[in-house]
């Protein structure tokens, strides 16, 4: 072993990173992992709980149906092209954005159950809201729309 290198043991992973922040030391995973012990977008959140963890679950699998809603809604009635419905369908793409990012930000965590509920999440949604499933008969591409523009 070189001198001032620490022993590499894993068999050729790199080891987590450690974030030293006060007292604590907290590892950051930089690949998938399986357990409820995770840090979810905040600080000790959902922390060690059983509970917490499967709030979070849920949370992430609502938010990307959430998502998959919103690139398919139509909330904004058609009409003239005026100033305020602008700025209602900015708002909707800046909502939509923002919890994209955010959903995205939870699966950085790289556990594998926020993973899967992320994804259970887009394809729910999108066989509910995006899919022919549930859409009428008759229906043509032009005829879909959205007030935001769909993320590609």
């Amino acid at each position: 072993m070189e001198s001032g290198k620490a022993p590499h043991h894993d068999m050729g992973g790199t080891p987590p990173v450690a974030n030293v922040s006060g007292t604590h030391l907290h590892l950051i995973h930089m690949t998938f992992f399986w357990g409820k012990n995770a840090e979810i977008l905040f600080s000790g959140w959902p922390g060690t709980s059983s509970g917490m963890y499967a709030l979070a679950l849920i949370l992430v699998f609502v938010v990307a149906l959430l998502l998959e809603w919103l690139s398919r809604s139509s909330l904004l009635k058609p009409g003239p092209h005026n100033v305020t419905t602008g700025l209602l369908q900015t708002a909707l793409y800046a909502i939509r954005s923002g919890f994209s990012y955010m959903l995205m930000l939870a699966v950085m965590s790289f556990n594998g159950g926020i993973f899967l509920a992320a994804v259970a999440g887009h394809a729910l949604g999108f066989l509910i809201f995006g899919s022919r499933v549930f859409k009428k008969t008759g229906v043509t591409a032009s005829d879909e729309r959205s007030d935001a523009p769909l993320m590609k």
